[in-house]
């Protein structure tokens, strides 16, 4: 039986998703770790491999489930038992074998929250403090050029194994929520660091040191920047459709 599981995580706690085999701690291994325990020997896909740091409110994994494993609802409670605090299994449930977690997908949001205000030990985890004004109106305009079908050669990290830097960005949405400011992006797919790296980007521009301009330019290829990829403390993966 093959299965979608939905689940968030706290970023924070690992260097990234991905499985690694040489003991560092990421999601994967420690999903892999609990799954072997519950006698689950199946590999697993995900929908993407989050960034070290990088949060998930929805991550999506698809796995082939023994048929020992036919309460769902039991094994939700399971895995939840093994996986918290770090993790949270929100919903299990069955799909077609084509079923892919990745290459089914249609659609990925990414939210990034900025936050203005007193800095906080307790929240610099999970969101970014910014110490400067920010100019709501400019970042509505600027994150809207993201929009369409673009070449993101200049807003991927370097050393990247893509066949295509060509990505199509459906939505982009700039706005307060209390005192934070959300970021938020929809798309078909995302290079790597690629959020990241369009964050800095909008906040170089709110600084005044890029322009809207300028960033027309480095999505038509007209001109390339030296991008650092913003800290990931405050970037989670939203949603994903299928």
């Amino acid at each position: 039986m093959k299965v979608m599981m939905t689940l968030s995580y706290d970023g924070s706690k690992f260097r990234g998703f991905q499985l690694q085999r040489d003991g560092t701690k990421t999601v994967a291994n420690k999903l892999e770790r609990v799954f072997k325990r519950l006698k689950i020997d199946s590999a697993f896909n995900a929908s993407g491999r989050t960034d070290s740091f990088v949060h998930a409110l929805n991550q999506v994994i698809d796995i082939n489930l023994p048929p020992y494993w036919s309460d769902l609802d039991k094994l939700k409670t399971t895995l939840n038992r093994h996986l918290h605090p770090e993790i949270h299994i929100k919903q299990i449930k069955v799909v077609d074998h084509d079923f892919h977690a990745r290459f089914s997908a249609k659609k990925r949001e990414y939210r990034y929250i900025i936050k203005e205000g007193e800095y906080s030990v307790f929240e610099a985890p999970y969101v970014l403090f910014y110490d400067k004004r920010l100019d709501i109106e400019l970042l509505k305009e600027a994150i809207k050029v993201f929009e369409g079908e673009h070449d993101f050669r200049n807003f991927m990290k370097s050393g990247s194994d893509v066949l295509s830097s060509v990505r199509r960005v459906y939505k982009t949405l700039a706005y307060r929520y209390n005192d934070s400011l959300i970021l938020s992006f929809i798309a078909n797919g995302y290079l790597r660091s690629q959020i990241r790296m369009m964050v800095a980007y909008l906040l170089m521009i709110n600084e005044g040191k890029k322009s809207i301009d300028d960033l027309k330019d480095e999505l038509s290829l007209k001109h390339s920047s030296n991008i650092k990829p913003i800290e990931p403390n405050g970037l989670y993966l939203a949603r994903i459709w299928y």
